[in-house]
Formats: C-alpha cells, sequence, structure tokens
C-alpha cells in the first residue's frame, strides 16, 4: 500500500456480483489496494460502512482521501445500500454505472438497458487497453462471454452456467458423488472418484470455455483478442488454449475509467 500523499484524491471503485462484491481504491492510474466481500444482500450500510472503514484501516487508507466513489452493481438489493455506504462514510454522490452515463462505446444490443453493468465495465477496458476487437470472458456466478468490435462497439454475447453453479448442480443431484474442491488433478484420466470429478470438472468446463470461443469468433471472424478476468480466470485460462490474456483486475479498472469520463 502506498502512503497517503498531500492532498490525494484517491477514488473507491466497487463491483457488486451475485456471489462477491470486489472493492478497490486507485490514486490516479495505481489501483493500491483491493478487497473482496460476500454480496450479502441483508446487510446495512452502516454494517458496510464498518467493514469498508476498517479494511482501510488496516492497509492505511484515510476515508477523508476518498473524492470520489464508483459503483457497479448486477444485485439490485445491494445497490441502495453502496450508494448509502457513499453517501454517509464518504459524503459523496457515487457513479453508478446504468443507462445515461457516458461509456464512450456504442452498445448495439436490441436492449442496451438488458446488459449487465459489470459486461459493459469490462468491455470498456479491455478495448482501453488493447484497442483491437475482442472476446471477453468473466469468470463469474455465471460465465458471459462478450464481444467488441474493431471499432470499439459492443456487439453482444453470450450467458453460460458459472462453474460454481455447475459444480453445486452435480453435488446435489448426483447423491453417491462427494463434494470436492476445485482442483488441478494429476491427470486427466481419473483413477479415483475424486479425480475424476475434478478431471470432468476442470477440463470439460474449459473445453465448454474453448467451444464456446470458436463459435464466437467463428460467426464474427477476424482474430478478436480473448481476455479473460473474474476470480476463477487464473485458474481456468491456462486450460483454456483459447484464452490469451487474463486482467485480474479488468472490472475495476473500467471503473476508473467510468469515472474519469462522467467526472
Amino acid at each position: 500500500m502506498t502512503g497517503p500523499r498531500e492532498g490525494a484524491r484517491d477514488l473507491l471503485v466497487v463491483d457488486v456480483g451475485n456471489t462477491h462484491t470486489v472493492l478497490g481504491v486507485y490514486r490516479d492510474k495505481e489501483l493500491l489496494g483491493h478487497w473482496r466481500l460476500a454480496s450479502e444482500v441483508h446487510r446495512t450500510p452502516d454494517e458496510i460502512g464498518v467493514l469498508v472503514r476498517n479494511l482501510f484501516e488496516i492497509a492505511g487508507v484515510r476515508l477523508p482521501e476518498i473524492q470520489g466513489v464508483a459503483i457497479s452493481s448486477v444485485v439490485p438489493a445491494l445497490t441502495p445500500a453502496f450508494v448509502e455506504v457513499s453517501r454517509q462514510y464518504f459524503h459523496r454522490e457515487p457513479l453508478v454505472v446504468g443507462p445515461g452515463i457516458r461509456t464512450g462505446m456504442p452498445i448495439h444490443y436490441e436492449d442496451p438497458r438488458e446488459v449487465g453493468a459489470d459486461r459493459i465495465v469490462n468491455a470498456v477496458a479491455g478495448y482501453d487497453k488493447y484497442h483491437a476487437a475482442l472476446i471477453i470472458v468473466d469468470f463469474g456466478t455465471a460465465t458471459t462471454f462478450d464481444y467488441v468490435s474493431l471499432e470499439g462497439a459492443y456487439q453482444g454475447g453470450m450467458i453460460a452456467p458459472g462453474l460454481g453453479i455447475s459444480m453445486e448442480a452435480l453435488f446435489d443431484r448426483a447423491s453417491k458423488l462427494p463434494k470436492v474442491g476445485l482442483a488441478r488433478p494429476p491427470r486427466v484420466l481419473g483413477r479415483n472418484t475424486v479425480h475424476s470429478m475434478q478431471s470432468g470438472i476442470l477440463y470439460g468446463y474449459a473445453a465448454l470455455v474453448d467451444g464456446l470461443i470458436d463459435r464466437l469468433a467463428a460467426e464474427v471472424g477476424g482474430r478478436p483478442v480473448v481476455l479473460a478476468t473474474g476470480g476463477l480466470a487464473p485458474l481456468l485460462a491456462p486450460e483454456a488454449h483459447r484464452i490469451e490474456h487474463v486482467e485480474e483486475f479488468l472490472t475495476l479498472e473500467g471503473l476508473r475509467i467510468l469515472f474519469e469520463r462522467n467526472a
């Protein structure tokens, strides 16, 4: 963590997902720190505020240095709580990603309001860095595949059940199969039940990812750059041969960019 500076103007970015909420603090373009919380819909603004304040204290971030807040949320029940945290604890009206904000990116979707805020944020950040046609894979509660054209327009994508959801369905519906941790087995050919399940889960999902990328790339043409983000990206990317780059903080970076465009 970088120490405080005179007249610091730090930015808090908040990515509220279905399973986890990721927070980050930027000073200019430098990510000073980041934290991951469970997305508990019953948490009050005061509970969230105490958590954030304690995390900041441990990391050496001072609340008065936060001069802006940007929020992306796919959990409508939690959005008002984080807005209230911004107002009450930082005395700032937050930028909430949604209809009406300046993205700098045309949205070619039948109803742009249906596109998840995180998907637009990822598209903005990816195109800002690569300036190329992109396929962005975000491994979250759902796994999303989004395509950005060479001209920088969001064109749409695909939504698949996330790896965690797929694993839970397997455990719930197959009573004789044990719950196993998500890990890379010693070989593809499993020689016991645990390794067989880990192989099917990990390599099967990687094949799903590669297959969907192949279909999408064949339809749009050209050679789009393929990015991966989300909590499981570091584990799955080495097994999915079509993924070229892992961008761990793509959503946080997109929130920083959108805040600057709307400041």
